[in-house]
């Protein structure tokens, strides 16, 4: 009985994170993949165009930060309330320094809140979960 409950604990994790890795989790951009699920600044430098499905937020970190780790499991705790209706990205600025450089990253973290609809807005500096969510409400969610 003991190793039956075993698998189906380990059989409901493995459901949890295939359902996480979808919807409910960060979801770590190289360059590569913001040019196909962001916009592609290198084909149409002077217009913004989204081409995401659903608003999203972008976290430009560093591992060494100290708020960009504070930041995290902020972000991923708002990854899985939101689920499917915003998007939560991340950008290594130290992986992908040419993303940094093309969205002026000077001070992390920086977050890059994009709507369907729009110009992108950016804020600096860590903020609190009362911040994120009221910036992810008004700005991508068009809530008042």
């Amino acid at each position: 009985m003991h190793s039956e409950e075993i698998t189906a604990c380990s059989n409901a994790q493995t459901n949890h994170n295939d359902k996480n890795e979808k919807n409910m989790t960060t979801i770590e951009l190289t360059k590569a993949d913001f040019l196909k699920k962001v916009a592609d600044y290198e084909t149409n430098p002077t217009e913004w165009k989204y081409l995401g499905d659903k608003p999203a937020l972008i976290d430009f970190y560093a591992s060494w930060c100290g708020p960009c780790k504070m930041v995290a499991p902020i972000l991923e705790e708002l990854a899985a309330e939101y689920g499917d209706s915003v998007a939560i990205y991340k950008v290594n600025t130290e992986k992908e320094p040419e993303l940094s450089v093309a969205f002026g990253i000077r001070s992390i973290p920086s977050l890059l809140f994009v709507p369907m609809d729009g110009l992108p807005q950016m804020a600096r500096g860590a903020m609190s979960k009362a911040d994120f969510r009221q910036a992810i409400d008004e700005i991508l969610l068009h809530k008042k």
